[in-house]
């Protein structure tokens, strides 16, 4: 990325992060996985109850791994041979955790978080419950205004997720939303949220670097 390309998504992650803490959601930036890893080992503290929503971005920055190996009480949704009652189990007892770790679909520059999921366990989490939501998402999915966040699902993040989970919806096979009413369909519960009543429950790391679908 060339210095006025760098320049410009400096600007726009200035803007989303001043708007963030305008809605209540403190907001941090760092430049790389490293600092994301820093950033999330001063906000948890060791010990403490931590859940986590479906996300590619928490595997690609480490953060996975760092639940997993550090001195956290990890509920983890992601062993292996997990059961289905298991994991049902998993995603009520987050609505408990002292911390909760998710991406977004999509962040718009006036400080709002648009999310898409296909049961609701992710969304309802950063909605109530856990007493810390920690939002970690790349800068490419900041977008101007709710309409891009529109577009971006279902351009990128739908088709993305759907061929990543191979379900059998045409998202998978086109690469671009359908809206489709597919049994293996990924959208069915659309959030938008636009501030946090509880001022800094919500806090947003941007990673200076693409990361997620």
């Amino acid at each position: 990325m060339d210095n006025i390309s760098s320049w410009i998504v400096e600007q726009k992650v200035k803007r989303t992060m001043a708007n963030l803490e305008k809605n209540n959601m403190e907001a941090f930036y760092v430049k790389d996985e490293l600092e994301a890893l820093d950033k999330v080992k001063e906000i948890i503290k060791e010990g403490e109850i931590v859940a986590v929503g479906g996300s590619m971005t928490l595997f690609e920055t480490g953060i996975i791994d760092l639940l997993r190996d550090g001195n956290y009480k990890f509920l983890d949704r992601y062993k292996d041979s997990i059961t289905s009652d298991e994991l049902k189990e998993i995603y009520r007892k987050s609505f408990f955790a002292d911390s909760y770790l998710v991406s977004s679909n999509a962040i718009t520059e006036d400080g709002e978080l648009y999310n898409v999921d296909g049961n609701g366990n992710r969304v309802a989490a950063m909605l109530y419950g856990p007493d810390k939501v920690i939002v970690i998402v790349g800068t490419n999915k900041i977008v101007r205004d709710e309409e891009e966040a529109i577009e971006r699902n279902k351009a990128i993040s739908a088709p993305g997720n759907a061929k990543r989970l191979n379900r059998k919806t045409p998202c998978a096979k086109v690469g671009y939303c359908m809206d489709c009413s597919s049994e293996e369909r990924i959208c069915n519960e659309y959030v938008l949220i636009r501030r946090q009543g509880r001022k800094g429950r919500i806090k947003v790391i941007i990673v200076g670097k693409e990361l997620g679908y």
